[in-house]
């Protein structure tokens, strides 16, 4: 996201945290009392920074983890798609362009209908190995099978949840998505924050809910990424600095991992006058949270010259609710 458009988008939303709780009309359908589930702190055993390729600004948007254990990322300036090399003996990482994947060539049919840049956001996978990328600008689910070198932009028909989306506002829209099966669930960020659960079959929207952290009375939530583990939808939420796990089905949140002071530890915080938080990137796995920094090219507070992101991994705890 860009640092400017996220200041004036902390505005909007300061003032939607004055307004009473579900004022405007605003539907949000949340299972179950919000007092039910258990609240976990994470804390990070292990992170890296995030080698800056060929030396240019990187705003990590997403994380996806692969079946073999890698994990891949994107930056908010532009498709190209990464691998997280790990290197041996050290707290850093390099981002490895994924080759034959959302290429300038193979995104050239869509040229006349993109406004701006390529704002992606999100990263997904289904069981035929395709990669699904979300972007902001326009609103666009896109598909790149890297066996046959192909794109496509899925023509989803989304209806009925325009009412969601900001009318002027295209930075405040697609910011993550996430797969189980035929069902990809998208992430409408902020105005009208809303989880949208699209069936890749009919491509239609088939539900859409909001599900809010627990102590929250705002009107609206401000989504930033999603993840698909065990039965269960992660959603990372930038502002309120945690992740929800919620039940797709009745849409009941089922626990929520709380990450403010491990993001604000001296060590790793950014020296950024923005009134927001900087994770914009999760995946889940049976051990672990992975997070990642979108740091809009802030620095480090103990370090003026370093403006890599960071990525965390959290482990959790042995008992998952269900």
């Amino acid at each position: 996201m860009n640092f400017c458009r996220a200041l004036l988008a902390s505005a909007s939303l300061a003032a939607a945290l004055a307004g009473p709780a579900n004022s405007g009309g605003l539907n949000l359908t949340i299972g179950g009392r919000r007092d039910e589930w258990p609240v976990e702190s994470l804390r990070a055993a292990q992170h890296w920074r995030l080698n800056l390729p060929g030396g240019a600004q990187f705003d990590a948007s997403a994380l996806l983890l692969m079946p073999d254990g890698q994990l891949l990322t994107v930056n908010d300036r532009g498709p190209t798609v990464y691998r997280i090399k790990f290197l041996e003996n050290t707290n850093a990482a390099d981002l490895i362009p994924i080759p034959n994947c959302f290429t300038p060539q193979q995104l050239a049919p869509f040229a006349k209908q993109k406004i701006g840049r390529y704002d992606c956001e999100g990263l997904a996978r289904d069981d035929q190995g395709r990669i699904y990328l979300c972007e902001e600008e326009n609103r666009w689910i896109l598909r790149c099978n890297p066996a046959k070198g192909q794109v496509e932009r899925l023509p989803i028909d989304w209806k009925p949840v325009e009412k969601y989306f900001h009318p002027t506002d295209r930075n405040a829209s697609f910011e993550g998505i996430a797969l189980a099966g035929t069902r990809l669930f998208v992430a409408n960020e902020r105005q009208r924050g809303r989880l949208i659960v699209v069936d890749l079959k009919t491509l239609k929207v088939v539900d859409n809910f909001t599900a809010q952290p627990k102590g929250s009375n705002a009107r609206d939530v401000h989504y930033s990424d999603l993840s698909f583990y065990a039965g269960s939808l992660y959603a990372l939420l930038r502002e309120s600095r945690t992740v929800l796990q919620i039940n797709p089905d009745t849409h009941r949140v089922l626990a929520q991992f709380d990450y403010a002071e491990m993001e604000l530890a001296p060590e790793v915080a950014f020296a950024t006058w923005l009134p927001i938080g900087q994770m914009e990137g999760l995946a889940v796995d049976g051990h672990n949270f992975w997070l990642v920094t979108d740091n809009n090219g802030f620095a480090r507070l103990r370090d003026s010259q370093d403006r890599r992101p960071i990525l965390f991994r959290c482990p959790r705890a042995k008992t998952d609710p269900k």
